[in-house]
């Protein structure tokens, strides 16, 4: 079951929007727990996950990454595709 606030995620699988890949992709990216994502920058993330995988990772990530820091400073779940918009005003 996911959480339903950021200070129950235990454990990156808890947060809305993120299964076991993207759960790798945070453990690449160095982080060891839910709350090491709070006030992090989703496309400064983006960026160095694609860097430290060598692979252009699909957009929808971004999204993700946007959902799951917005859940974490707070937010309301929101599925990932509500920030889709907002990527898409990226020059």
């Amino acid at each position: 079951m996911k959480a339903r606030y950021a200070a129950r995620a235990k454990k990156f699988e808890d947060i809305p929007n993120v299964g076991p890949r993207v759960a790798r992709d945070f453990r690449i990216l160095g982080f060891t727990k839910p709350n090491q994502l709070k006030n992090k920058n989703p496309y400064k993330l983006y960026q160095i996950i694609n860097k430290k995988t060598g692979t252009r990772q699909d957009l929808c990530l971004l999204d993700v990454l946007m959902s799951v820091v917005d859940f974490m400073n707070g937010a309301s779940p929101r599925p990932w595709w509500h920030y889709t918009p907002e990527r898409n005003m990226i020059p």
